[in-house]
C-alpha cells in the first residue's frame, strides 16, 4: 500500500508458472480505479465499474513501460502487476504512486528484478520546478513530466509541455531523477528492515551450438544484405527470409543425431530466435563501427518526407496526409459543438474533454491479417501522445469554442506512426481552419548502446526500433517541446545521454515542420461549408434561468425560431451553433435582449406584439417585452386600445418603471413618435 496525503494505492505482484512454448516475457500490468476512492457511485446503468476508462489504460502503460525492461529477457513465468486506487484526494495523483508501488511489490514477491525503480512527477510553476504537483497545480503548470528511473539511470519519461525550450525539459529530467534516487533508497531500506534479500537476475548462458553454426553459415550473407542501402524494406525482408530458409534447409539435411539438429528439434523456436539475434547483432555492429544504417542514412538523417492537405472531400471538415519513408498517416479533423465534449467518468477531477485524438492501427498497415477489434492499449496510448502534443497550441475556448476530434488512420507503418499522427493532426486542423498558435511536428529517436559506446539515431524505422535500445518520441513547435515519451529496453540511461537525444531531435523536428509548411503554411481563412458555425459570448450567470425559461420553454422557442443549437455553461458562456450565420446572429440578438438589464427612463423603438383590453405589449428588445397600460397610451383618455395602437405598429416608448417582479411597464406619454416613412422615401433611402 503506497500512501501520500489521502491518496492510497494498493499494488500487488503475482508470479505463476509459465506456459509451454512461449518465447517472450508474459507480463501484464493493470491499473484499477474504484470510484469509492473519491466518494462517488459509478454513473453507468449497472452502477459498477466496467471497462477501464482511457486514463486508467494510460496508467497501465505507465506502469508497464518502466517495469518490462527490468525483468530478465529469459524469464517465461507469467507475471502480473495490479494497482488499485482505493482512496484519492485532489492533491496527490495516484499514477506515480502506482509505478513506484509496482517496483516495491516485485521486490517483496522476490521476483528476479533489476530494480528498484521509482517514479516522480515534475511540474513547472513560474520559474520553479515542483515535485509531485497536485491536480490543480498540474492545470496551471507549463510542464507535466513523469519520470521513472533505476540506479542505472532514466528508464521512462512521459511529458506534456507548453512549448518549452529543450534545456528546460532536460533540467526537469535532472531535477526529477534526483528525487527518484531518494525513493530507491527508501525501497532498499524497507527491504533491509523486513529482512528480504533482493533477487538479482543471473545472466542466462545460452547453448552456443546453434548461434555458432549460424555465425559460420550465414553471417556474411546477412551482413551483405544489410549493406545494400538502396533496397526497399520488402526487398530486404525477402532476402533475409531467403537466407533463413536456406539455413533451415541445411539444418534439416543434417543427420538426426547431429548436435545442431538435436538442439533445433528440442526447441522449435530456437533457430528463428537465434537468426533474429544474429541479425540484430550485425545491424548494431554496422551502426557502431561504420555509422551507417540499413537504408544508408547517416545517424542524424531524416527519411524523405511529403505532406498534403485537403485530400478528402470537404464533407470531411479537414484532412491531411503525412508521409515519411514507408510511414503514411491520414488524419481527419471534425468540428463539433460544445455538447459534443466527452464526459469523463473516472477519478480525475477534470470532467470533460473538448479535444479528442483517436489513433487507428489496422493490420494492413504492416502487411498483416488479423481480426479488427476495439482499440488496444497501444492505440490508446499513441492517440493520447498525439493529443497531448497538440493541446498547447489549440486556440482558447473563448475565441474558438468548437469541440475538436482528430482521427489518424495509419495506412502504412515503418516506424513512429505516433509522430506521423502528430504531423497529420497539424495538417488536418490547419486544413479545417482551426487557428493553431503554431504548427506541431514530431520525430522518433533511437539508441544503440554496447558497453560505453552509444549512438543516437534520428527518425528510426521499424527494424531500428525492434532491434534497438530506445524509442524516444519528441514533438513540438519551432519554439519548443509540447510532448515527449521515452521508453527503454535497457535498465537505465544517463541523464546526459537523454539530453543529447532531446537536442538531436530539434533539427529533425524543424526539418519536418518545414516540409509540412510547404503543404499549408497557415490555417485556412474559412471553415468547410459543412462545418457548424459557432457564435460564443458571455452573459450574466444569474440570468441563465431567464434564457432557459420555465421548463426550458424560452430556449426551446429560440432554437425552433432560429433553427439553431444553443449551449449554455454554468459560467455564463453561451455558444450558438448553426449552418446559417444569419440565424445564429438572430439567436444571439434574442439572448442578448433577454439578458440586457433595462433601466427606468430608457427609450426604445419597439413593435406591438399583443393587444389586450387593458393595454398593449411591445417588444423593446429581441425576446423582451414590456406593457403599456391603457392609461399610458396618450395624454388624453383612451376608450379602446386599438384606437391608438395595433399589432405590428412601430412605436417609441419609455420605460416608466420596473416592478418588484421584474415586469417592465412602458409609456407613450411625453415620448415623441417617429413618423413612418413613405414607401418611395424608404426605397430611396435603401438605395
Amino acid at each position: 500500500m503506497v500512501e501520500c496525503g489521502d491518496t492510497a494505492v494498493l499494488v500487488t505482484a503475482t508470479r505463476s508458472k509459465g506456459r509451454e512454448g512461449i518465447d517472450f516475457l508474459p507480463l501484464i500490468c493493470d491499473y484499477e480505479e474504484r470510484l469509492y476512492a473519491a466518494g462517488r457511485i459509478p454513473g453507468s446503468f449497472f452502477r459498477r465499474e466496467a471497462r477501464p476508462p482511457e486514463r486508467a489504460i494510460l496508467t497501465c502503460r505507465l506502469i508497464d513501460r518502466p517495469m518490462r525492461p527490468l525483468f530478465p529477457s529469459w524469464l517465461r513465468d507469467d507475471l502480473q502487476i495490479v494497482a488499485t486506487c482505493m482512496s484519492l484526494d485532489e492533491r496527490v495523483p495516484p499514477d506515480v504512486l502506482a509505478v513506484t508501488g509496482a517496483s516495491m511489490a516485485a521486490l517483496l514477491a522476490r521476483m528476479p528484478f533489476y530494480g528498484p525503480m521509482a517514479a516522480v512527477r515534475v511540474g513547472l510553476l513560474g520559474d520553479d520546478f515542483v515535485l509531485n504537483p497536485s491536480f490543480r497545480e498540474i492545470e496551471r503548470s507549463d510542464l507535466d513530466l513523469v519520470l521513472a528511473g533505476t540506479p542505472a539511470g532514466v528508464v521512462m519519461v512521459e511529458a506534456g509541455a507548453n512549448q518549452l525550450p529543450e534545456q528546460d525539459v532536460i533540467e526537469a529530467i535532472d531535477f526529477g531523477y534526483e528525487a527518484v534516487g531518494e525513493l530507491i533508497k527508501a525501497q532498499l531500506n524497507l527491504l533491509k528492515e523486513l529482512g528480504i534479500e533482493q533477487v538479482i537476475p543471473e545472466d542466462k548462458v545460452d547453448d552456443p551450438t546453434v548461434p555458432s553454426f549460424l555465425e559460420k553459415e550465414c553471417a556474411s550473407a546477412i551482413g551483405a544484405v544489410l549493406q545494400q542501402f538502396s533496397q526497399t524494406k520488402p526487398e530486404r525482408d525477402e532476402k533475409l527470409d531467403a537466407i533463413k530458409a536456406e539455413v533451415s534447409a541445411k539444418v534439416a539435411a543434417l543427420k538426426e543425431d547431429d548436435a545442431i539438429r538435436v538442439a533445433v528439434s528440442s526447441n522449435s523456436k530456437m533457430l528463428g530466435n537465434s537468426y533474429k539475434s544474429l541479425t540484430k547483432k550485425l545491424m548494431r555492429q554496422q551502426i557502431l563501427s561504420e555509422g551507417k544504417r540499413v537504408d544508408g542514412r547517416g545517424l542524424d538523417e531524416v527519411r524523405p518526407i511529403s505532406a498534403a492537405v485537403g485530400v478528402l472531400p470537404k464533407r470531411v471538415h479537414g484532412s491531411g496526409l503525412f508521409n515519411r519513408g514507408l510511414t503514411q498517416v491520414l488524419s481527419t479533423a471534425t468540428l463539433g459543438t460544445p455538447s459534443d465534449a466527452q464526459e469523463m467518468d473516472d477519478l480525475n477531477p477534470a470532467s470533460e474533454k473538448t479535444y479528442l485524438h483517436h489513433y487507428n492501427f489496422p493490420p494492413y498497415s504492416v502487411g498483416e491479417t488479423r481480426p479488427m477489434r476495439s482499440p488496444g492499449r497501444r492505440e490508446i496510448g499513441h492517440g493520447a501522445l498525439a493529443e497531448r502534443a497538440i493541446l498547447p497550441v489549440l486556440p482558447s475556448k473563448e475565441s474558438f469554442p468548437y469541440v475538436l476530434r482528430v482521427v489518424s488512420e495509419c495506412l502504412s507503418s515503418n516506424g513512429s506512426t505516433s509522430m506521423g499522427s502528430v504531423c497529420g493532426s497539424t495538417l488536418a486542423l490547419m486544413d479545417a481552419g482551426v487557428p493553431l498558435k503554431a504548427p506541431v511536428g514530431g520525430a522518433a529517436m533511437g539508441l544503440i548502446k554496447e558497453g560505453d559506446e552509444v549512438r543516437i539515431l534520428t527518425d528510426i524505422q521499424g527494424i531500428e526500433d525492434f532491434l534497438g535500445d530506445m524509442d524516444f518520441k519528441v514533438a513540438g513547435t519551432e519554439k519548443g517541446i509540447t510532448a515527449l515519451q521515452m521508453d527503454m529496453k535497457i535498465t537505465g540511461l544517463e541523464v546526459k545521454t537523454v539530453a543529447d537525444a532531446i537536442n538531436q531531435a530539434r533539427p529533425a523536428r524543424l526539418h519536418i515542420l518545414g516540409k509540412m509548411l510547404e503543404a499549408i503554411d497557415a490555417p485556412r481563412d474559412t471553415l468547410s461549408p459543412h462545418a457548424p458555425r459557432l457564435l460564443s459570448f458571455r452573459i450574466d450567470p444569474e440570468l441563465i434561468g431567464t434564457v432557459i425559461g420555465p421548463g426550458g420553454r424560452t430556449i426551446k422557442g429560440i432554437t425552433e425560431r432560429t433553427n439553431t443549437k444553443i449551449d449554455i455553461e454554468d459560467g455564463g458562456i453561451v455558444t450558438i451553433a448553426s449552418h446559417d450565420g444569419a440565424a445564429a446572429e438572430e439567436a444571439q440578438r434574442i439572448i442578448e435582449g433577454l439578458t440586457r438589464r433595462v433601466s427606468e427612463g430608457e427609450v426604445f423603438q419597439g413593435t406591438v406584439t399583443r393587444v389586450i383590453p387593458i393595454g398593449a405589449f411591445v417588444e423593446i428588445l429581441p425576446g423582451k417585452e414590456g406593457m403599456i397600460h391603457i392609461s399610458q397610451l396618450s395624454e388624453s383618455r383612451v376608450e379602446k386600445v386599438e384606437d391608438v395602437v395595433n399589432v405590428g405598429d412601430q412605436v417609441t416608448v419609455r420605460v416608466r418603471e420596473i416592478d418588484n417582479r421584474g415586469r417592465i411597464n412602458l409609456t407613450l406619454r411625453g415620448v415623441p413618435q417617429q413618423e413612418p416613412e413613405a414607401p418611395a422615401a424608404a426605397a430611396a433611402a435603401a438605395e
